[in-house]
Formats: structure tokens, sequence, C-alpha cells
């Protein structure tokens, strides 16, 4: 799971991005299958915030408030040294948590490519495929409009 990228984060930005998705549930069923995660301790929270979401018309127009969302995040340290972080868009301390204890665990050497493979590997997998669900789903609605244009003539 290393992303094409000079970006030399480029690979936890990519584990993060998937954990921020991933539902507590999901990551304690794949949990289940690893070895116990470290003893860590909370730097910070979980807790639950607000941001504001920003938006533009038509990707170049000017920028606009477009509402708030809730956020929590949580910070822990492994026993072995490792920080772990998590942001996510929802309001849910044990997803929230359960990620920083991942991602402080994704970047000890010793466990890194037994979690990968075993969590965010398949929780990538399940998150892609809900993203191909919905967008097939989309695709049955669409409006061919091109072919309505030439049905007038």
């Amino acid at each position: 799971m290393t992303p094409a990228s000079d970006d030399p984060n480029a690979e936890r930005k990519a584990w993060m991005r998937v954990l921020a998705r991933a539902s507590a549930g999901d990551m304690r069923a794949l949990l289940a299958d690893c070895p116990a995660l470290p003893p860590h301790i909370r730097l910070r929270g979980p807790e639950v915030g607000l941001v504001m979401a920003r938006g533009r018309i038509g990707g170049g127009g000017g920028a606009f408030n477009l509402g708030e969302i809730a956020v929590t995040r949580c910070t822990v340290r492994s026993e072995a040294g490792q920080v772990g972080h998590a942001t996510i868009a929802r309001r849910d301390d044990e997803a929230a948590e359960l990620a920083a204890r991942i991602d402080a665990a994704l970047q000890d050497p010793a466990r890194h490519d037994a979690m990968a493979a075993r969590v965010i590997t398949p929780l990538a997998a399940a998150q892609e495929k809900r993203r191909q669900d919905a967008a097939r789903r989309a695709a049955a609605t669409q409006v061919q409009f091109f072919t309505m244009a030439t049905m007038r003539s």
C-alpha cells in the first residue's frame, strides 16, 4: 500500500484517510485477528468540535461558508513512543481513539506490515467497493441529455 508519490508522508496520509472513513465496528472486527494493540496513554481527547466547511461555485468562484460539521479528534502515545493522531468527520469517540491507536501501531516498524495487511488493506477494499456501488447506483439514474436532444430532430 505504497502510493506512488514524492511525498515522504504519502503512505501515512493514505492510511489516515482510510481510518478516518472507517467505523469503530469495522476497525474492531479487523483488530480481532491481529495481535493486541500496545498500551497507550491519551495525549488529547477524544474530543468533539466543529469545523467550518467551505465551498466554491464552479470550483473557481469565491469561497463561501457552507456550514459547520462535527469532528472528533484524538491523539495517543504508544508504550514504544509512537504518537498516533486521528480526526474523523463525525461524533464518534471510540472510532477516533481506535484510529489514533492504529496510526501509532502502523508507525512501529515491528507492527507495520501486519497491521497494514490485516486492517488497512481490507478497510480500503471495503471502502472502494462501497464507492463503486454508489457510483453504479448513481450512473443508473443518469439522464442522457444528448440522446434526448437527438430524438427531437
